[in-house]
């Protein structure tokens, strides 16, 4: 047989008088019918509850179709006759926006959403109900359903004790309103910060991401704890680079920029002739490079790395383009650890005690005799202990 369109199912279901049951917590927007995206074909699935077990009713190209399969189910008719009476139809977005009104209630919008409102998620290709409401509550994520269009699953959220909560605190403490180019930039000179060019950024500035088809395009960001974290969204991107010039990062950046520049690498030439004008000369050594304390590290553009060991640990004094400028740093260090006052030398050799000599704590009549022995005392050097007569 084959497969039926949407309209035809809807009027197979008519002619046999059966109801396609609807259902909000499905992702196919009807009760027993459920959507797999690897099947591309037939994507839909009917099934029913039978004996305890899921029984397969079969795979249907259209939602309406799989629907029609479980509404003909015995199931499905206790289901019907039992049920109360059957839900409204979907909301167009005029419809859901007048009963917004009418209700008083408020539409929360939100740039980073892909359905342009707060706790609503557009999923493609799942069809006819494409717009999710899921919201945070006691810790644990909960969905409020299925919409045909987001103004609909808006109004969803909009009823909830969450969304209320929300627009209670937005209406205590409201967000200042966008700023124009020019106020963002004047606000940054009244600051002292500067607005961070950037060639690569699709925004021209550095941390600053343009978003098309959003009233706030222009998203700040910085990379911090190893992670993208967001700094808002904006209307313009010069507001969106001033908050980005309030970081801690931005400003890293800008006295990063502003130290004085690392001097240029010696040549191999250069660096022996600094040697002999401090009166130095380059310790030589037996390895790949041919001098004390460098090695070399392929692939680099500074490949020759000084090495020193320091308490019993190698130390870095950094990576250079010539062996010469590499052994220059290890011999001026060598120099100055050379230079460097050293501590006074502790003797190892216990204090001579006299042979006659007698410790505080030796009992009476007692007396210590040291047998006579060259310094240094061997460790088999014995002391007799005589009792006095």
């Amino acid at each position: 047989m084959s497969p039926l369109s949407a309209e035809e199912a809807l009027r197979h279901a008519e002619a046999e008088g059966l109801t396609l049951l609807r259902s909000e917590s499905n992702s196919s927007g009807y009760k027993g019918v459920s959507f797999n995206n690897s099947r591309k074909s037939r994507p839909y699935h009917a099934s029913v509850r039978r004996g305890g077990k899921t029984v397969s009713l079969g795979h249907f190209a259209t939602a309406e179709e799989a629907a029609l399969a479980y509404a003909r189910s015995p199931e499905a008719q206790v289901t019907v006759a039992a049920a109360a009476p059957p839900e409204p139809p979907p909301m167009t977005a005029e419809e859901a926006l007048r009963q917004v009104e009418a209700e008083g209630l408020t539409l929360l919008r939100s740039e980073s959403s892909n359905s342009g409102f707060k706790s609503v998620n557009f999923k493609r290709g799942i069809n006819p109900m494409p717009y999710q409401v899921l919201l945070k509550r006691d810790g644990k994520q909960v969905s409020l359903g299925y919409f045909a269009t987001a103004e609909e699953a808006a109004l969803a959220y909009a009823r909830s004790p969450e969304a209320q909560a929300a627009v209670a605190a937005a209406a205590a403490s409201p967000a200042p309103p966008p700023m124009t180019a020019d106020e963002a930039l004047r606000q940054a000179e009244a600051e002292g910060l500067p607005l961070l060019r950037s060639e690569s950024s699709n925004s021209g500035f550095r941390g600053v991401r343009f978003k098309s088809g959003r009233a706030r395009p222009y998203e700040a960001q910085v990379w911090r704890g190893g992670k993208s974290v967001s700094l808002g969204h904006f209307a313009t991107a010069e507001e969106a680079a001033l908050c980005y010039a309030r970081t801690p990062e931005a400003r890293a950046a800008v006295a990063a920029a502003a130290a004085p520049p690392a001097p240029p690498p010696l040549t191999a030439e250069e660096a022996l002739r600094q040697a002999e004008a401090e009166g130095l000369t380059l310790l030589r050594a037996d390895n790949a490079c041919g001098y004390k304390g460098v090695h070399i590290n392929c692939g680099r553009s500074k490949p020759f790395q000084a090495q020193v060991r320091r308490g019993g640990k190698a130390v870095s004094l950094g990576s250079f383009a010539t062996a010469e400028e590499a052994a220059l740093v290890v011999t001026r260090d060598a120099a100055a650890q050379a230079a460097a006052p050293q501590p006074p030398a502790t003797s190892s050799r216990k204090r001579k005690v006299k042979s006659e000599e007698q410790p505080p704590d030796m009992p009476a009549g007692t007396r210590v005799k040291l047998e006579e022995q060259t310094p240094p005392m061997p460790k088999d050097a014995r002391v007799k202990l005589e009792l006095a007569a």
